[in-house]
């Protein structure tokens, strides 16, 4: 008997569906990504004094932003995951149940966080820079930021219901608000236009604030429909439910600790980039080059983790639907379409990245000593792109199966005996500087996507319940 023809390396149909939910995810991270790179344009165009230092303080306050708000905002990993399944098990009320318990959840711990953020960011700036100019510039900014800490991690609380089920379009219309008002704000308030005060970098922190609220009120609307009102029936008495909020924390919590250890150890990485500079300094440099150049290099990144956030977040949304069905093969399956897709398209962007560093970088800085300083990393992390997909999208499959503490375990371990001691060997100890604090990261993401990929490989989320 002939043998049976090979099945394809990629299936189209799978492909396809994976990208009907990644392409309005990818589109609506890139425009929230735009906030922070519009803010990152804006600021280079004040006074060097300003904008150099005001670059790299942009870092440090994101990577805190994140390390609360995107704790506060993982809220949306045990949303994700218990829509889903239930939306595959035909349950739409209890579906619909999960969103009013996240956003509750979300608003309180929001709220807390930003009392507490704005009390404490003077001194942890303190703490990672001894530049009193990056310090005063980074307060001014990352405490309006937390402003929007709440918004912020609600509105994760309601992306994540309706990516639950499939919806991904719907938080592409409120991420596209916000960075239209945040763009517009930016402009007025950062240089003092239409005769509002002129508040620097401060301005680029009330105008994100403003924002997030925008994006929330968004999709409050579209949760305030007459049509999904009466499907899921998300604010009926009594909906609110002590077991749901726990069940939730109990998916949530160790996808918090991951996102909290990353930006963590982010934190700690732009401290080794921090005390180069300092070196620099005080051999003579003029301003935080390096600094700059990793603030640069970070926020060019961004787009690429997004994207595959969105490959991730189809994948998540996939994964919980079939293992709500009882098909966990077919789960399996659209996972790894998910990561061949991602290794196509992130190596191509990539690719692109390596052949024009100098062309990406000078979009953001006309300093010719922060290109140079990151021309090398950046063709260094370029390289990483199919990596680098690999390693997001596996996370958030297992994030939506619901295997959210293994994902916590290796991101503590990989950031605290990988990332950081390898930063701080390659850049300071051994001498290599910038060149060398990328290639712990680059390092670091290598072991990631290893990790997860014989995670999954062995099966073990399938049989998880929810």
């Amino acid at each position: 008997m002939p043998s049976k023809p090979a099945p394809p390396w990629l299936d189209r149909d799978k492909a396809a569906r994976v990208l009907t939910l990644a392409a309005p995810v990818i589109l609506a991270m890139l425009t929230q990504t735009a906030v922070n790179i519009v803010d990152t344009y804006f600021l280079g165009q004040l006074p060097r004094e300003v904008a150099t230092d005001g670059q790299f303080a942009l870092a440090p306050s994101l990577m805190l932003l994140w390390a609360v708000g995107g704790f506060l905002s993982s809220i949306s990993v045990g949303t994700l995951a218990t829509t889903a399944r239930r939306w595959g098990e035909g349950k739409a009320e209890e579906a619909g149940a999960v969103l009013p318990n996240g956003v509750v959840l979300a608003l309180v711990g929001g709220f807390i966080g930003t009392a507490l953020g704005w009390i404490f960011l003077p001194a942890m700036f303190r703490a990672l820079s001894d530049n009193p100019n990056v310090v005063a510039l980074g307060v001014s900014y990352a405490r309006w930021r937390f402003v929007g800490i709440a918004s912020m991690a609600a509105t994760a609380a309601y992306k994540s219901f309706y990516d639950g089920i499939g919806r991904t379009h719907l938080h592409l219309a409120a991420a596209v608000a916000m960075n239209v008002v945040n763009a517009a704000l930016c402009w007025v308030l950062i240089f003092g236009r239409l005769g509002a005060p002129a508040m620097g970098m401060a301005g680029a922190g009330v105008a994100a604030a403003m924002s997030s609220w925008i994006g929330l009120a968004v999709m409050v609307l579209f949760s305030l429909r007459g049509t999904d009102r009466a499907l899921f029936r998300f604010y009926r008495a009594g909906v609110l439910s002590w077991t749901t909020m726990k069940q939730l924390l109990r998916l949530s919590v160790p996808g918090g600790v991951a996102t909290t250890a990353v930006m963590t150890g982010f934190l700690i990485f732009i401290k080794v980039v921090a005390a180069i500079d300092d070196d620099a300094i005080r051999a003579g440099a003029a301003a935080s080059f390096n600094g700059a150049a990793t603030t640069i290099i970070i926020e060019v990144l961004s787009a690429t983790f997004v994207s595959c956030l969105a490959f991730g977040t189809a994948t998540a949304t996939l994964v919980g639907q079939h293992l709500g069905r009882g098909e966990p093969d077919i789960a399996e399956r659209y996972a790894w379409t998910s990561v061949k897709l991602g290794v196509i398209i992130f190596g191509a962007i990539g690719f692109a990245m390596l052949l024009y560093p100098h062309r990406v970088l000078g979009a953001f800085s006309a300093v010719p000593q922060v290109i140079e300083a990151g021309r090398t990393p950046l063709r260094i992390m370029a390289c990483m792109g199919p990596v680098i997909a690999t390693a997001m999208i596996l996370t958030q499959a297992l994030f939506g199966a619901g295997e959210t503490r293994f994902v916590m375990i290796v991101e503590l371990a990989l950031h605290f005996f990988c990332l950081v001691p390898l930063a701080w060997l390659l850049g300071k100890v051994a001498g290599l500087g910038l060149v060398g604090t990328w290639l712990a990261a680059a390092t670091y993401g290598l072991a990631l996507a290893i990790a997860m990929g014989v995670r999954f490989s062995r099966g073990g989320w399938k049989r998880l319940t929810v």
